[in-house]
């Protein structure tokens, strides 16, 4: 009979006793190929072992959304301050110059819009085009929970079967629906299904209470969803303790291109991650730098 919290409530994470990494410095991947740990050291840092990424793919279900409606003016000179970019295959061909050598993940899920039940994805790009644009990882969606969440999951494990055959990781993002709880027991199931079934990371959003849990029981890298747009210290707050309670990055976009001073934004987040600024001394670099930036659009 499968374990449930119902059944029994004692459980042990040993947040505190971080995972061996058997001679690579990312947790989950000792056992990858070179390409693929190749890749990951694009993506994070191998003196850290963290990433400060730049989501920008929210147009492929929203359309031009508040901060992302011209991507070659707002989006594009706040790249070079990312250790990756989140996109999809139609901003890299159109809008990205191709002297821009920051890790590209991209967006292989998609199918409904806002205007309809978010989980009816599929995938939506072949391998093939993803090794054409030399991409660091492919990404996409599951929905755990979700009216369609075994088509999500089996678009995952098919990503990562194509990924693996490559040697190009895969990202899987928990996606919350809206009628789907956001709590530390809902993030361990998601997370570590995806781990389970082959994903090589994974963004997942913040929990004040039991996000350690999340981190500890997934056997891969955990990177933290952004959300929505909130106050800067919020969101300072938000990625310091989520890099103290064990996620090896942050993944922000609203939090970033929506903020009055993305530039600013970006570079106190990567203090946070990868230097462990508090959040406050971070506010005050980013009011700093602030001040030098012009104005967003």
């Amino acid at each position: 009979m499968a374990d449930t919290d119902a059944v029994k409530q004692a459980k042990s994470f040993y947040e505190d006793i971080p995972m061996e990494t058997h001679g690579f410095f990312l947790k989950g991947a000792s056992s990858l190929d070179w390409g693929m740990k190749n890749r990951l050291s694009r993506i994070f840092s191998p003196d850290t072992g963290r990433t400060v990424m730049l989501a920008i793919d929210h147009g492929y279900f929203q359309g031009p959304t508040t901060g992302l409606e011209r991507i070659d003016l707002n989006i594009v000179p706040l790249m070079p301050y990312a250790d990756a970019v989140m996109l999809t295959r139609g901003i890299l061909r159109t809008t990205v110059p191709p002297w821009l050598t920051k890790p590209i993940v991209m967006r292989c899920s998609g199918g409904p819009s806002i205007l309809k039940e978010l989980s009816d994805e599929h995938l939506a790009v072949d391998i093939e085009d993803a090794i054409r644009m030399n991409v660091a990882a492919i990404t996409l969606q599951v929905f755990i929970g979700g009216k369609f969440e075994s088509r999500s999951v089996r678009n995952m494990t098919r990503l990562v079967d194509m990924g693996m055959r490559y040697g190009i990781p895969t990202m899987a993002v928990t996606a919350v629906g809206k009628d789907m709880v956001r709590d530390a027991k809902y993030f361990r199931l998601a997370c570590r299904m995806c781990a389970e079934l082959g994903a090589n990371f994974v963004k997942t959003y913040y929990v004040e209470e039991g996000f350690e849990t999340v981190t500890a029981s997934c056997p891969v890298p955990i990177v933290m969803a952004g959300g929505k747009k909130i106050p800067e210290l919020d969101a300072l707050t938000m990625a310091y303790k989520a890099i103290q309670a064990g996620a090896s990055g942050v993944d922000m976009g609203r939090n970033i291109f929506q903020s009055d001073a993305p530039k600013a934004m970006m570079q106190a987040v990567r203090k946070v991650v990868h230097e462990n600024l508090k959040p406050k001394e971070a506010l005050e670099l980013y009011k700093t730098l602030k001040a030098k930036e012009p104005k967003n659009r």
